[in-house]
């Protein structure tokens, strides 16, 4: 093996350890009694504490922040995968007058900072009796994924040989037809790498959910697990442990859309 293809593993060895070095620590610490983890004397618990998980499930009603979020992320990941790709056809295949100011207007939405759009974002869920709301709060997370989410598309859909098209149209199949059998089915790792950029960035938000929700039961993952740094649960072992629950559904997802992940990454990097 040449010395060029060692380095570059080491390095890549080093950068995953690095990635993986405060997981294994959240699992860690999960599992210590308190003293243990404010002691900071020993990386692994002495005596694992499996009741910790217990504690941040039952007493902290995780269950309830794990159901919203799940249901939050799917519906938001479903909207922008259908938005999107109805949207990177329409710019790719499709031409119509504005269609270089539309791509523009996503681009400068895009550019945007999101919390410099909250304030605008909240007036208008409150006007439209959507404030405290799981649809408001889903509709915010679907408008905000759709401009970056519809550029990945229209890649995808650019790179596709027009021939496929007009093959099946002569066959007799319509428009919708050829884009549902024909062009996404071509475009799945893209509708994978969406889904994975767009799900995580759904699982992750806090900030929009904080401003919106002023109810408890309606409360995501990462908004509810602020609920552990309270007075009644201010043990630091059980936000450990309360965290790597949240983190679960993220790896499972990952591993079971792996393969297109790694094709739609490599398909980007192509084009």
């Amino acid at each position: 093996m040449k010395a060029g293809k060692i380095g570059l593993y080491g390095l890549l060895t080093m950068a995953a350890l690095t990635a993986l070095l405060p997981l294994a620590w959240i699992l860690s610490g999960s599992l210590q009694t308190l003293p243990e983890l404010l002691s900071n004397e020993r990386f692994l618990p002495a005596d694992p504490q499996w009741g910790n998980y217990v504690t941040a499930w039952v007493d902290g009603d995780l269950g309830v922040y794990l159901r919203n979020s799940v249901l939050y992320t799917g519906t938001a990941v479903l909207g922008i995968l259908v938005a999107s790709s109805l949207a990177g056809y329409a710019l790719a295949r499709l031409e119509f007058a504005g269609k270089g100011l539309f791509t523009f207007v996503i681009l400068a939405v895009m550019i945007i900072p999101a919390p410099a759009m909250f304030l605008a974002q909240y007036k208008l869920l409150v006007s439209l009796g959507l404030s405290n709301s799981p649809v408001g709060y889903v509709l915010i997370l679907i408008t905000s994924g759709v401009p970056m989410s519809t550029l990945i598309m229209r890649s995808f859909f650019v790179s596709q040989p027009r021939e496929l098209e007009e093959a099946a149209a002569i066959e007799g199949a319509g428009p919708l037809r050829i884009f549902a059998s024909v062009i996404l089915p071509l475009a799945r790792p893209g509708l994978a790498a969406v889904a994975v950029i767009q799900g995580l960035g759904a699982w992750n938000e806090y900030l929009m959910a904080l401003v919106i929700f002023d109810d408890n039961a309606l409360m995501p993952i990462q908004r509810g697990l602020t609920a552990f740094t309270s007075a009644e649960t201010p043990q630091q072992q059980i936000l450990l442990a309360a965290t790597a629950i949240s983190v679960v559904p993220v790896i499972v997802f990952y591993l079971m859309a792996q393969r297109h992940i790694v094709q739609g990454i490599g398909a980007g990097a192509i084009k």
